[in-house]
């Protein structure tokens, strides 16, 4: 175990830590000697992962946690019981994500990828801001996608109600992270805590493989070079344990390096404007919260 980071003895949260990147995340961080709350909607899956990352980093913090985050109320419940048994959050990771090329809903109704993706972090977060900035300094990483650069988001129908495309759907979810990531810095400016963004990179999983249209699959192959889950975890590990970004917020990040976004995600009208629909999304199903 690493014991010499920012790190160690702070408490992580991470969602969709049982399989992929999340699971790598969970050992890489573990391993540094994080407390850390596993986020699945698997039960025997998220058990499973953790007792393997106990044994394998030899740290007995790794708690799971069920949440099943195509449900805005599930996302409410989580939370709650959350902020009752931890006084602390340090390291807030929304990393969970899904991929479909049929356009399904969640238990709202809600458009699964967005919502899942995206809308359920925009809210997981929210919730759980009062105790990222009581434990400041403290980190929120976003994961992303390089697709955000091939696709534009259509904000005037995120829910793809006209016209579905899976690499669409999965585009405008991950260009959505990007935008909360840099409107969230605004909303977080007089406080300790950090926002930044991150791109794994090209990971061989069922997201990245399945569907995939021939002219994108000919040009992320000529320019991509394809990386393990444990590869591409080592971002969003570096992200959330450095010394030396203590103070760096705002930033895309890919391969441990700061680049830059898209275009469209520097927008502060669109970021505005999704943050509002975000708000009004959240409203429709559990209600006006104060």
């Amino acid at each position: 175990m690493q014991n010499d980071s920012w790190i160690k003895d702070k408490t992580c949260l991470i969602t969709g830590a049982n399989t992929g990147i999340g699971k790598e995340t969970t050992r890489q961080i573990a391993d540094m000697g994080a407390k850390v709350t596993m986020v699945c909607r698997n039960q025997e899956k998220g058990e499973k992962a953790q007792q393997e990352i106990i044994q394998t980093t030899n740290n007995k913090n790794v708690e799971f946690l069920l949440c099943d985050l195509a449900s805005l109320n599930d996302v409410k419940r989580f939370s709650e019981e959350f902020l009752t048994n931890h006084s602390n959050l340090h390291v807030l990771i929304n990393n969970a994500g899904v991929f479909s090329m049929k356009r399904t809903t969640t238990y709202d109704g809600y458009e699964s990828t967005f919502a899942v993706n995206y809308l359920a972090h925009f809210y997981l977060t929210r919730l759980l801001l009062l105790l990222l900035k009581k434990s400041s300094h403290s980190r929120i990483i976003n994961l992303s996608s390089d697709i955000h650069k091939f696709y534009k988001i259509k904000l005037k129908d995120p829910m793809l109600e006209k016209k579905y495309n899976g690499q669409q759907a999965y585009s405008n979810s991950k260009t959505a992270m990007i935008l909360f990531t840099y409107k969230l810095v605004r909303e977080l400016k007089e406080s300790e805590v950090t926002v930044n963004a991150v791109n794994p990179g090209h990971v061989e999983t069922q997201m990245t493989t399945v569907g995939l249209p021939k002219w994108f699959t000919k040009v992320r192959d000529s320019i991509v070079r394809h990386q393990t889950p444990e590869e591409g975890a080592r971002t969003s590990s570096y992200v959330a344990s450095s010394d030396d970004l203590r103070n760096i917020t705002g930033k895309y990040f890919y391969n441990c390096e700061e680049r830059r976004s898209g275009k469209i995600t520097y927008d502060i009208t669109k970021q505005d404007f999704l943050w509002d629909l975000s708000e009004r999304l959240i409203e429709r199903i559990i209600g006006k919260e104060n």
